[in-house]
């Protein structure tokens, strides 16, 4: 378990405010930190690391990290970071990007197996794509079987396919490793795909804190509307089957027919409207 207690004064666009978390974290849990860009999701995930001062205390399991007389230097954190530019040795071949971390020749194979990037050990980081790079990224992360893996908005730079596809690997590393993981993002749809809770912050306080559902969902009104989304997923609820769908920064369901459940399928782009009270979607 993580018990997260911490305050930062932060001088934000908005002028200077307080990062004040007090939260608990269960063991294996995927966590998504959501809210406006400026709230200090960036800053905790920093602090949690040891690469930013802050006062108050942080314990993991029996181990203290921070308190008000000691602070653990972020290189004995048994952390994995994941960042957004990657942050590779570019003058190291990707095997050796791994065993930098640490010297674990089979454990930074299998990771390479697992992400499908075997074939490519050899290779200098500036030969790689922007979607095989972060995957090197994230193998690097696990070199340690780190207790907490942090990840800052790690596929924002990719496509949606390769984004799709690397939320997966995340996902698979996760569950297998049963490592506890605190992820920042600003994608509804990544949130849902991977998270089992959500906090949101805004101007440095969590003001919501719940499962992805409960927190980005968003129904829409009578209005009439036409938009374009992702379906996230098609869930059957009693008789009834709801579909799931990204749309912008907020997540929609709609009930849909049973011919319409067969014939959508997940991930593929959708139209979104309404005529009057009946809202109804098809595959694009």
């Amino acid at each position: 378990m993580i018990k997260i207690a911490i305050n930062k004064k932060l001088h934000g666009a908005d002028g200077q405010m307080d990062l004040s978390v007090n939260l608990t974290v269960e063991d294996g849990d995927f966590v998504a930190l959501a809210g406006q860009s400026g709230s200090g999701k960036t800053t905790l995930l920093r602090i949690l690391a040891g690469l930013e001062e802050a006062s108050g205390t942080i314990q993991i399991g029996d181990e203290i990290w921070l308190d008000k007389k000691f602070c653990l230097p972020s290189q004995k954190r048994k952390i994995g970071f994941v960042f957004q530019d990657y942050a590779l040795f570019n003058n190291m071949s990707v095997l050796d990007n791994l065993l930098y971390v640490h010297k674990d020749k089979r454990l930074a194979e299998s990771l390479l197996e697992m992400t499908e990037l075997a074939e490519l050990k050899t290779r200098l980081p500036n030969t790689l794509s922007g979607g095989q790079k972060q995957r090197v990224s994230l193998c690097r992360a696990m070199m340690n079987k780190p207790k907490l893996l942090l990840m800052d908005e790690p596929l924002s730079a990719l496509d949606p396919e390769m984004r799709t596809k690397l939320q997966q690997e995340i996902l698979t590393l996760h569950k297998e490793f049963g490592t506890t993981t605190i992820m920042v993002s600003h994608d509804p749809s990544e949130i849902y795909r991977l998270a089992q809770r959500v906090i949101m912050l805004n101007f440095g306080e969590i003001v919501s804190d719940g499962s992805p559902k409960d927190i980005l969902l968003k129904t829409s009104g009578s209005q009439k509307f036409s938009f374009e989304g992702e379906l996230l997923d098609i869930v059957k609820v009693d008789v009834i089957n709801i579909a799931i769908v990204s749309v912008g920064q907020q997540l929609v369901e709609v009930v849909i027919s049973d011919d319409e459940a067969h014939s959508l399928k997940i991930g593929q782009s959708v139209s979104l409207s309404t005529k009057a009270f009946s809202p109804m979607i098809r595959g694009l």
